[in-house]
């Protein structure tokens, strides 16, 4: 917790407020930088709550809540990157045993199956989590559609991810994520076009959500990595050239793009002799 966080709940808690919503820097990198950031919940009144889940636990309030958000208490995550995260697969696989209706959990576990590589079964809970009356929340829909998309581009069956993809950007047009995803989707397959296509757009969203379903590639160096060598395949240098180097503003320790961005410059030089 940074220093002053209580005079900030002490400012701004009142009689009737029940919980307190802060920014939380959930992921730091090396340089420091806060680069997935949300509203986190943990401060709340002593009574009335309880925590409630096997995994992935959340607090749950008796009865209607006043909750107040606020960007002056800030909290910085440093987890144990060594630590193992074996028991969250069974753990969650147990919560929604307990609790089939349970959207949030049911999402979570189709994303552990697709990080266990059970495209299978991700693909079936998380379908089952879009169908469930509550999953209403656009931002965690979208992302298992994603998701879902992300399974079938791992199956090599593109197509269907790209039918998932389109679901995604409908579901949420003012995300990053799913144009990002459909623009790596057509990396793979060499379709320059549509990487720019999509890229760009992407680009024109400038509003980051402050949400835990932030995905790094949709905020870092990535988009302009991907058009720089989109524009490259296509021959348009200077374009190329621009990409590289707004993608090495956003992160000047990657050689690779430090490499690209010789090869083109090379390139053009070549062309223009």
């Amino acid at each position: 917790m940074r220093p002053g966080w209580r005079k900030v709940i002490e400012t701004l808690w009142e009689k009737d407020t029940t919980r307190l919503r802060y920014t939380y820097n959930w992921y730091i990198d090396e340089e420091g930088n806060p680069k997935i950031v949300y509203y986190a919940e943990k401060i709340h009144k002593r009574m009335g709550f309880k925590w409630v889940n096997p995994v992935h636990e959340i607090l749950e309030y008796e009865k209607e809540e006043k909750q107040t958000f606020t960007d002056e208490l800030i909290i910085d995550h440093y987890p144990d990157r060594t630590k193992s995260r074996s028991s969250y697969l069974p753990l969650l696989e147990l919560a929604v045993k307990e609790n089939p209706q349970n959207d949030r959990n049911v999402h979570y576990l189709g994303r552990e199956y697709m990080y266990y590589e059970k495209y299978n079964e991700a693909i079936d809970t998380l379908i089952y989590h879009l169908k469930l009356k509550t999953a209403t929340w656009k931002d965690e829909r979208c992302a298992s559609m994603r998701f879902i998309a992300r399974c079938y581009k791992n199956m090599n069956r593109y197509e269907e991810a790209k039918m998932w993809l389109l679901k995604a950007i409908e579901e949420c047009p003012y995300l990053r994520d799913p144009l990002v995803e459909m623009a790596l989707l057509y990396y793979s397959e060499e379709d320059w076009e549509k990487v720019i296509t999509y890229a760009k757009k992407a680009l024109t969203i400038t509003h980051n959500e402050k949400t835990y379903i932030n995905e790094l590639f949709s905020w870092d160096e990535t988009l302009n990595d991907l058009l720089s060598i989109a524009y490259y395949q296509l021959k348009d240098y200077n374009n190329a050239i621009k990409n590289a180097q707004l993608a090495l503003d956003i992160n000047p320790q990657n050689d690779r793009i430090k490499t690209n961005l010789n090869i083109i410059l090379d390139t053009k030089k070549n062309c223009s002799q």
